[in-house]
Formats: C-alpha cells, sequence, structure tokens
C-alpha cells in the first residue's frame, strides 16, 4: 500500500472534500458539503523541497554502536529556530515556502477540533479523528492508512516518544544517552518520535541514536493536540519538527506520530504531502501516566498497574491468545519512563520479535528521502 506512496484502489469512491487554501476556519460542517472530489489512487508525494540545504552523512549505523558521553551544548543555532515548547509562527518565511509547496485541494476541508470532543458525532465520524474513534483508515481514499500494527503475529514494534531527552543538569543520569546506550548492549533498534524543541537543545543525542541504528521520526515542535490548530499552524509544528532533524541528523524523516495520536484527516492530508506517513499504536504501555518531572508529578498511575500491561502482553504471547502484532507506545521523557523499559525489554524479546516498525511492517517506505 505505501510502495511509493501509490495503491490502486479496487474501486473508485466519491469523497466528499473541498478546497481550503487559507488558514481560516470553515464556516459549515462537512456533513453539509456536496460530494466534489473523486480519486482512486493515494496521492503522490516526492522529497521535500522547502528545507535548507544541510550536509548528509549517511544514515547507516555505525558498527561498533557508540557508547560513552555525548556533548551536551546544543551544536545548532537557536535564534534559526522559534522558541523551544511554544507554537511556532505560521508566518515564517520558512513555513511559508512549506505552506506554498502544499495542493490544498487535497486536504479536507474539516474544522478544528474542539479538545475532548464534545460535540463530535462519532457515528459519523466523517474525519476519521483518531483520538475519537481510533479511527486509522481515513475517509478519503487518496490518503494511505495509518500504521496501527505490526504485519505479524508476535511481532513487536518498540517506539519511544517525546526525545531526545536532554539533561537537566550537568550529571543528569536519566537524560540520553542513558536508553540509547541500553539498548546497544542488548543490540536492540527502536523507532523513536522526536520533538523538535528536544532536538534543538540536544542535537548530538540525535545523531547518536542515528549512529546506533535507530529510526528518527517526527513528533512536532512543541507537543500540541494537532487537530485544534488551524492549517497553516499544522504545517509549523511538522516543519520545525522534520528540519531540527534534518539539521542534526542530516536526514529527512517520512515518518511522524501525532502528539497523543491525536490525528484526523485533514491533519493526515497536511502530514502526508509535507512527506510523512503517520503511525499510531494498538498497545499503550501508559507509562506516560507514571509521576515524573515529565507531567509535573501529575501522574496517577502505580508502577505496579504499568507493570500489569507488560505482563498480560507477554502472558498472551505464550498463551498465543494475541491476534496481531504489536506496536506500543512508550517514551523517554522521564527517569520513570526509561526504568520502566529497561525494566521489560529483556523479557518482551524472549517472549517478541522486536523490531523497529519499518522492520516489523514490510510495506512501508524507507524511513527517510535520502537513499
Amino acid at each position: 500500500m505505501y510502495h511509493k506512496w501509490i495503491a490502486l484502489y479496487a474501486i473508485t469512491q466519491l469523497v466528499g472534500v473541498n478546497s481550503f487554501p487559507i488558514d481560516t476556519k470553515p464556516s459549515t460542517s462537512l456533513e453539509a458539503r456536496t460530494v466534489t472530489f473523486t480519486s482512486s489512487i493515494i496521492l503522490a508525494v516526492s522529497s521535500p523541497a522547502f528545507f535548507p540545504k544541510f550536509a548528509h552523512h549517511g544514515s547507516k549505523p555505525l558498527n561498533p554502536v557508540p557508547t560513552g558521553p555525548i556533548k551536551i551544548i546544543s551544536t545548532l543555532k537557536k535564534e534559526n529556530y522559534p522558541q523551544a515548547w511554544t507554537a511556532p509562527d505560521a508566518n515564517h518565511p520558512e513555513v511559508q515556502a512549506a505552506i506554498k509547496a502544499i495542493d490544498w485541494t487535497h486536504v479536507p476541508n474539516l474544522d478544528p477540533q474542539v479538545e475532548g470532543g464534545p460535540n463530535y458525532d462519532n457515528s459519523k465520524d466523517v474525519a476519521c479523528w483518531w483520538t475519537n474513534t481510533q479511527c486509522t483508515k481515513p475517509k478519503v481514499n487518496y490518503l494511505p492508512e495509518d500504521v496501527r500494527a505490526c504485519a505479524s503475529v508476535g511481532d513487536f514494534g518498540l517506539t519511544y516518544d517525546d526525545g531526545p531527552l536532554p539533561p537537566q543538569s550537568v550529571n543528569d543520569p536519566w537524560a540520553e544517552p542513558r536508553l540509547y546506550n541500553f539498548l546497544a548492549g542488548i543490540k536492540q533498534r527502536a523507532t523513536l518520535f522526536y520533538v523538535g524543541s528536544n532536538v534543538v537543545a540536544y542535537p548530538d543525542a540525535a545523531v547518536r541514536a542515528l549512529q546506533s541504528g535507530h529510526t528518527l521520526c517526527a513528533h512536532t515542535w512543541s507537543h500540541p493536540h494537532m487537530t485544534t490548530l488551524h492549517n497553516h499552524d499544522i504545517v509549523a509544528q511538522l516543519y520545525w519538527s522534520m528540519r531540527a532533524i534534518k539539521e542534526a541528523a542530516g536526514v529527512t524523516t517520512r515518518c511522524w506520530r501525532a502528539p497523543y495520536g491525536d490525528v484526523d484527516d485533514r491533519v493526515r492530508a497536511i502530514a502526508h504531502q509535507m512527506g510523512l506517513y503517520t503511525i499510531v499504536w494498538n498497545s499503550d504501555s501508559f507509562d506516560w501516566g507514571l509521576p515524573s518531572a515529565a507531567n509535573g508529578f501529575s501522574g496517577t498511575l502505580t508502577q505496579e498497574t504499568i507493570d500489569g500491561y507488560f505482563q498480560n502482553w507477554i502472558a498472551m504471547r505464550e498463551n498465543k491468545t494475541d491476534t496481531e502484532g504489536r506496536i506500543v507506545l512508550e517514551h523517554e521523557n522521564s527517569n520513570m519512563t526509561i526504568l520502566t523499559s529497561e525494566k521489560w525489554l529483556v523479557n518482551l524479546r524472549e517472549a517478541f520479535h522486536v523490531k523497529t516498525v519499518h522492520e516489523c511492517e514490510p510495506s512501508l517506505p524507507g524511513p527517510y528521502w535520502e537513499s
């Protein structure tokens, strides 16, 4: 389905879509509009041409995998980026270039969602809004389905959100390369979804991850609920995350995950045209619910509760009662999430074939636009 981003459908479908070329809120809902677009193939996209030129040093892992300390001082010019952890300005000239590269006739004319979805009709689910309905097959047939599971039962797609974890002090024992060194020690690779603000703060961690054979994917600039944003702000969030990865590690990523999994067809269409395919998950570790600095110690879940999820996955695999491969949501954003991964990964490897998402879903194209 993903090969060269083109897939033929058996039947041409009529899809309710209108042009939405400007960053304003539509005045009417999709249900009230007439059908205006017909398509039978996935919209073809190519390597984004709107980024500045940065050196590409290859994406093959080093052998042996590097370990040891990472340079703490950022090697990127922070003045070339938005303020960390704030909504980036969609009027920035670089973002405007990305906006102009998008064919807005292939972006569904949908309202931004309201967080919590109090007035959203789940039974119709016109936007294929994952947050409310877990929908992963777009209502428009020119977009590919989200990647939500590994292709084979017994495969375990290992993913970590919110990295790279930067040091909070000079000798922070939990910051990277803590997790990366652990993974190197057991010869394990993972798919990493990077927040652009963290990459700019700690670019050498992204380099280390790439050199270690991990897959680098985008996770926005400042971690918002993406479906609540207007079109141009969605572009800005994706642009700066991708740019940070490209400048730091020298690769143009082709994969992304929405913070909180908050994606709908409008967001998918914009991401798709920026060269990204959407990866979600079908198994949640809930490690984000552990009290830690990452959530202001407001987490309400206990370690025992989190351990129960891992125990259940292993038991289902041993009993052969699981029915599909897993893509699992974990995080590299606190001491608690790192500890949880260190606690369970060895046991998981005894029960599952633990892989990157690209290894467990072979229909995906390569993770980077560079050869």
